[in-house]
């Protein structure tokens, strides 16, 4: 442990609807960074709040909140505004990654392929003419993706294939988001792609292939044991995965995050790589996506989370 660190914190919980996640995050995390080394302590939030009397000169915080101002940059800022050293991404890149709408006009700014998307917006009712111009493209066959701008592990998503489906996935997201982001729905292959980049410019890990049991990746079908089979690499050709994964690392940038981060794609049946978004404090429990391209790569968990919190510091302490 670096001179000047005395005490490394590891926080989760936050009062986003991925609390759980997170709490499971931070006890495997722990767990992790114990085994390389590096003594921690879990610290449970619930309000970012909670914190403020553990900042102290000499600690640092292993962050391990997922959604809401754990994953949004207000977290990130808070730290940084009391000077303690944190992992993963800034504020900036935060805020970039969480907000759907934020990062699929930065995605389309640089060119990086994402499915076509509207906007409904709560405040005043949404409109009817958008709500009925939607309800006529499902009724003419078209499948849209329904979901919160500002969720995360498909908490408030659905796939819409019927016209009457819509008005209750809009509900749906709404309970979650007063901005509703509606995609064309990309047909194929779910992809996701761990983004290193300590310092010395962003790389990928192996592509990992999800193959959830149900219709879609749900949040289920991501925290429920054995439904979902993943593929670790990913079968795919190689010039696929340098694609796949070039085009993870150019979404990563867009973003700005930093250290690391997930960004989950959808591969079509003609073989083009669609970004559907960028995960900047992704989950971390010893089965989670990041860890298990960590070790298709060739590091264990335990080295995986040294890492990120060793290059943390080295950017921040």
């Amino acid at each position: 442990m670096p001179a000047d660190v005395e005490r490394i914190l590891v926080a989760c919980g936050g009062d986003s609807p991925e609390r759980e996640v997170s709490l499971r995050s931070g006890a495997a995390v722990c767990q992790a960074l114990a085994e390389d080394g590096w003594p921690s302590k879990l610290l449970t939030l619930q309000t970012p709040k909670d914190v403020l009397p553990l900042l102290r000169e000499g600690t640092a915080v292993f962050v391990a909140l997922h959604g809401g101002w754990g994953e949004d940059g207000r977290f990130q800022a808070l730290l940084e505004m009391a000077g303690v050293p944190y992992t993963g991404s800034g504020p900036e890149g935060c805020m970039r990654a969480m907000d759907k709408v934020v990062s699929k006009l930065l995605f389309r700014q640089y060119g990086i392929p994402t499915a076509a998307f509207s906007l409904l917006h709560s405040g005043g009712g949404h409109s009817e003419a958008a709500l009925c111009a939607l309800a006529r493209r499902v009724a003419e066959g078209e499948i849209l993706v329904v979901k919160p701008s500002g969720a995360g592990s498909t908490v408030g998503v659905t796939i819409v294939r019927k016209e009457e489906e819509l008005s209750e996935a809009v509900r749906e997201a709404e309970r979650f988001d007063g901005t509703v982001l509606v995609e064309d729905y990309i047909p194929g292959k779910e992809l996701t792609v761990t983004v290193w980049d300590d310092g010395s410019g962003p790389s990928a890990f192996p592509v990992v292939e999800i193959r959830p049991k149900g219709t879609f990746y749900t949040y289920e079908a991501k925290y429920t044991p054995f439904s979902s089979e993943y593929l670790v690499p990913a079968p795919l050709d190689e010039k696929t995965s340098d694609k796949v994964r070039r085009i993870a690392v150019e979404a990563h940038r867009a973003t700005r995050c930093e250290i690391y981060s997930r960004v989950d794609l959808r591969l079509d049946p003609q073989g083009k790589p669609w970004v559907l978004e960028v995960n900047a404090v992704p989950g971390m429990t010893a089965t989670s996506l990041v860890p298990k391209a960590a070790a298709a790569f060739g590091w264990s968990f335990p080295e995986l989370a040294g890492r990120i919190l060793r290059a943390s510091l080295r950017k921040r302490g």
